[in-house]
């Protein structure tokens, strides 16, 4: 399976499981294994990068197993083909958008006027507490 030009992914590294999908559908969904679990052996791939496989753990969250493994479960459609696809397409994005090195930030300081603002709005503030306090009774 072709992601990039530099990643293609073996056979050998995706198992898929067909296993009965959840939620309404009465006979079908009873009898027919429709949805799929597609697992990818993603810590063992020779053909993933490092920095993509570590950007690729951080966007799969839950998905990624202790194990090393990407796991994508698809029962949207009531063709077993169909989800195979789906799951196939996910995790081609997902490897795509790790493959994208992420554009580093660089800090910038509040300008003066920001800064002097900031300072004003606190000081109402501290007066409209201030004003909060218990009245005299010498009038």
């Amino acid at each position: 399976m072709k992601i990039t030009n530099q990643i293609e992914i073996e056979d050998w590294e995706l198992t898929e499981q067909f296993i009965r999908a959840s939620g309404p559908g009465g006979q079908n969904v009873n009898k027919v294994s429709t949805a799929v679990k597609l697992r990818f052996e993603a810590e063992r791939s020779p053909n993933l990068p490092q920095a993509v496989r570590r950007r690729l753990q951080r966007i799969a969250g839950r998905r990624w197993t202790k194990d090393g493994a990407l796991v994508i479960q698809v029962e949207e459609t009531r063709s077993q083909a169909r989800n195979r696809e789906i799951a196939r397409q996910r995790l081609a994005d997902l490897i795509r958008k790790a493959t994208e090195k992420p554009k580093r930030r660089i800090p910038t300081r509040p300008t003066l006027g920001s800064k002097k603002r900031r300072l004003k709005a606190k000081k109402v503030r501290g007066d409209v507490k201030a004003l909060r306090g218990r009245v005299d009774g010498e009038e």
